[in-house]
């Protein structure tokens, strides 16, 4: 699905040419479950952002299904990436004034879909996250394990190729923590849903079947792992 040869990303700091992605190789398969691991100011937010479309500005190949992804203008990128990935964030960034049901809805209305058609594809995201009887709630309504499945909901309502997750359990507690973690193995398991979270943490990261760790702009292992 993601074919990544040769990346080489660098960003220009005053005088200074810094070099953030040093000639990564990477391959994605469909239906994968892959944590990428590594300290802050590792490159592996500039990677996660390159696999999403969000920053086309590297040496090397990237391969989206086949095809090159970046050759497309901005507004096309958009709808691919609007069309083609979901994002979770570790705040949330549910909109405060909207209910459940508006916040998941949020992705098809901005692909083109009218407000009547978005129901029943919402109801069914949130029904796979398990909170479908607060689609009428407000976001501050909501703990924060509730507000995360809200997100995790308008993540995957546009039923996208993959999920971004940028450090999911990041405000949980440990016990909210493992549930997220379990709702994103179930996703992966029986839903098929190709997931790459970004962690710190080694047991979110013992959810997935694989770690990819990044230091210093470099790849420096891929693992395989067996689920917990």
């Amino acid at each position: 699905m993601i074919v990544m040869e040769g990346i080489n990303k660098y960003y220009q700091v005053d005088q200074e040419k810094i070099h953030v992605l040093k000639d990564i190789s990477l391959t994605i398969d469909e239906h994968e479950f892959v944590a990428v691991m590594g300290p802050s100011g590792s490159g592996k937010s500039t990677l996660i952002n390159t696999i999403s479309f969000l920053d086309g500005d590297f040496e090397g190949s990237y391969k989206f299904m086949g095809e090159n992804a970046y050759r497309y203008n901005d507004e096309k990128l958009s709808a691919l990436r609007n069309r083609s990935v979901g994002f979770v964030f570790q705040s949330f960034q549910l909109i405060d004034n909207n209910t459940i049901m508006e916040n998941v809805a949020l992705p098809l209305l901005y692909g083109g879909m009218k407000q009547s058609q978005t129901e029943d594809l919402v109801m069914e995201a949130l029904e796979k996250v398990g909170i479908a009887d607060k689609y009428n709630k407000l976001p501050k309504q909501l703990s924060g394990g509730q507000q995360q499945r809200v997100a995790i909901a308008r993540a995957i309502v546009g039923n996208p190729t993959f999920i971004v997750a940028d450090e999911p359990t990041g405000a949980l507690d440990s016990r909210t923590s493992v549930e997220i973690m379990n709702l994103f193995q179930r996703l992966n398991e029986e839903e098929k849903v190709t997931i790459l979270m970004v962690t710190h943490d080694p047991d979110s990261a013992a959810y997935c079947k694989r770690t990819i760790t990044v230091k210093d702009g470099e790849i420096l292992e891929e693992g395989v792992h067996h689920a917990v």
